[in-house]
């Protein structure tokens, strides 16, 4: 078998991802037709099918299943050479892609940016907000070179670095201020304003609260810390909040906060990329900038 390409290879895995010809074909910046003729030679040159295909989607064949497993491999190590060539050119990097969290992004991201521009000169950099999980399989595909998330991920094949912990607040009604501070058993029986699942947030606060399974009616979801804040001011409930996000996010709503008695909840929040990285140095001198970045901002926003 010898007539394989890169570019098959790379059609096949946002054929493999997206799961519809037109939402690949996209991705890849070609027509619809010319990746559908590129899958089929390919099918062809493997003497197997790879994918089943209906009207609306199509799924991986247990054959493709096992290909995609390899065909991600080989690109990441692809990209991996490519990598290689950046870390060795001058400037430092020409380019920088960077995976955030939404619970971080708003706050930090306008500092991290200036900061790094600032240092690197020249530097592109490129962003990508989303949740955890996803982040860390994009990271796993070498779309990302780093991201910024809660630590711990656990995940062996990628290096964590701590950056900073920060506390979380209740956010409550104006009407509520110079209130007791409710202990976490208590909360399980306020009307509980959280993120929508996936968030690590979300799952973070469930813990502190020790909610484990909770009933709609105890718990409402919104899309964005913005959003839960503006619900508490409107009088629907009461939330919990990174204390990075409280001057951005309490500035125009009708709400007061309040630190929780020891133990406090708090969240570590770290730079992760692949063990496998040839730009390993370079994201360690990233990861300082992140660093004294995250911690001038925190300065200047002072106390609570």
């Amino acid at each position: 078998m010898t007539n394989l390409t890169l570019k098959q290879l790379r059609y096949f895995e946002a054929l493999a991802r997206h799961g519809r010809f037109r939402h690949a074909a996209d991705a890849c910046a070609i027509s619809q037709p010319a990746l559908s003729m590129q899958i089929k030679e390919l099918e062809e040159e493997l003497g197997n099918d790879l994918f089943e295909r209906s009207a609306r989607e199509v799924k991986l064949t247990a054959f493709g299943q096992t290909f995609a497993m390899r065909v991600r491999g080989i690109l990441r190590a692809v990209d991996e050479l490519g990598d290689l060539a950046r870390a060795s050119r001058t400037p430092f990097l020409s380019r920088l892609r960077i995976g955030i969290i939404p619970t971080v992004a708003p706050y930090l991201l306008p500092a991290i940016i200036n900061d790094l521009n600032k240092t690197f000169d020249g530097i592109q950099i490129e962003v990508r907000e989303t949740m955890t999980a996803k982040l860390i399989q994009e990271l796993g595909q070498g779309d990302l070179d780093m991201a910024i998330v809660a630590l711990p991920v656990s995940e062996p094949s990628l290096t964590e670095l701590k950056l900073f912990e920060e506390e979380f607040v209740l956010v409550r009604h104006r009407e509520d201020e110079g209130k007791p501070t409710p202990e976490p058993d208590k909360l399980r029986e306020m009307r509980l304003l959280l993120l929508e699942e996936g968030h690590c947030f979300r799952d973070q606060a469930l813990s502190f609260c020790r909610i484990g399974s909770a009933r709609p009616r105890e718990v409402m979801e919104g899309s964005s810390l913005s959003t839960l804040v503006q619900m508490v001011g409107a009088g629907i409930g009461i939330t919990l909040i990174p204390e990075m996000a409280v001057p951005v996010e309490t500035r125009s709503a009708q709400v007061s906060i309040a630190r929780f008695q020891t133990p406090r909840p708090a969240r570590t929040i770290g730079m992760i990329w692949r063990n496998s990285t040839p730009l390993a140095k370079q994201l360690l001198e990233i990861s300082e900038v992140v660093r004294r970045s995250c911690d001038a901002m925190r300065e200047r926003c002072g106390p609570l």
